[in-house]
């Protein structure tokens, strides 16, 4: 028999071990979100299939990622700057290559058992690469520093809005923007950059593809195609506003069941959510967002080097461009593009990326004391 005196040490032993390296404030914020997750995938698709089953399956895999990635200090992540980049470079190409093609896009490369997407990799290999390149110039940072980065990142970026997949390359350049931003970038070469982009929008408008271009237009005016490009516009502020207050009631909302709502279950669940919860419900999961961005900003805040501080930034204002993106496009102030609720949109490689992410910045916070300034 087990010494029962004995059996209290080492269940503490154990939690210990489990928690090491683990930012625990962070780890609560995540899981009262993928637990709003789980309930809101569950009412977008009660109707007997395996969805909810599935996501919580994709959950714990992104949880042991995250675990995982959080006992690597972050001097080793910087090892897999370069290569993670260049395996990402040329999966981009491979697309191109023998790439699958879906809907009018070839985005996807089949590895028999599974399909996988090379661009969600550069969502990570990107800004990893970016800061592990102004840490190694740190000392000696000047213009054309920046320069070189900024053409790293206009090589992936144009593989990616060529496939096309414009929604997922702003994703990927909002993150490589963020570390060149936390490295020292200048005001003054932003405002440049800002009006330059201005001045280039009527040639980047030419140069959209037409849905591209149905998106924006429909954004303007959803209700001249209301069966149409407008449709998601429409039926999202629909179920939004017809949550009031306190909403509906969870798996009460009638236009998710009545599956008035398009793509309920992925890019549109806040739809779901706000319909059941009303705006009670929204300043909530708000709330639990402006937790998760603040504790982010914090550990990279006290990040001891330009790496960790340019990653920890990076990340957490990509988690905020995620959640602005999504919530914009489903209340209508943003054109309709691909981006997923963090935490809570079903999906799998969405949310083992998120959690790829969340270990990166558990790892900057709890190795912060060891690594050398």
């Amino acid at each position: 028999m087990h010494d029962p005196i004995r059996l209290p040490a080492v269940f503490f032993r154990l939690r210990a071990r489990l928690l090491a390296h683990i930012d625990v404030p962070l780890l609560l914020i995540v899981l009262a979100l993928m637990l709003c997750g789980l309930a809101t995938v569950y009412s977008a698709t009660y109707d007997g299939n395996n969805r909810v089953f599935a996501q919580f399956l994709n959950m714990g895999l992104g949880l042991a990622v995250m675990w995982a990635v959080a006992q690597i200090p972050p001097q080793k992540l910087m090892r897999l700057a370069v290569p993670l980049y260049v395996i990402g470079v040329v999966l981009l190409l491979l697309v191109f290559l023998v790439g699958i093609r879906v809907n009018g896009a070839q985005r996807w490369l089949s590895l028999g058992f599974v399909r996988i997407q090379p661009s969600e990799i550069l969502k990570l290999a990107l800004p990893l690469m970016l800061a592990w390149y102004f840490h190694k110039h740190e000392a000696t940072l000047k213009a054309r520093h920046f320069v070189a980065a900024a053409l790293l990142m206009l090589v992936p970026l144009a593989l990616i809005a060529k496939q096309p997949d414009l929604g997922t390359a702003i994703l990927v350049g909002a993150a490589g923007f963020y570390v060149i931003f936390f490295s020292g970038l200048p005001w003054k070469a932003i405002g440049v950059m800002t009006l330059i982009a201005g001045a280039a929008a009527p040639l980047l408008w030419s140069h959209l593809h037409d849905y591209q271009r149905k998106r924006i237009l429909t954004l303007i005016d959803p209700t001249a195609d209301p069966l149409g490009a407008g449709y998601h516009i429409i039926q999202s502020t629909i179920a939004i506003g017809s949550g009031g207050a306190v909403g509906k009631g969870w798996l009460n909302g009638t236009q998710t069941h009545l599956e008035f709502i398009p793509e309920r279950h992925t890019d549109f669940i806040f739809a779901v959510f706000s319909e059941e919860w009303g705006l009670l419900g929204n300043a909530v999961l708000l709330f639990l967002y402006t937790l998760l961005i603040a504790r982010g900003m914090m550990i990279a805040g006290n990040a001891p080097t330009l790496f960790s501080r340019a990653m920890a930034g990076s990340i957490t204002l990509s988690f905020f461009t995620y959640i602005f993106v999504n919530m914009g496009m489903v209340s209508g102030i943003l054109p309709v593009v691909g981006v997923p609720l963090p935490f809570l949109s079903y999906g799998g490689t969405a949310i083992v990326i998120l959690c790829l992410a969340l270990g990166v910045l558990m790892s900057i916070q709890t190795h912060r004391m060891l690594v050398k300034k």
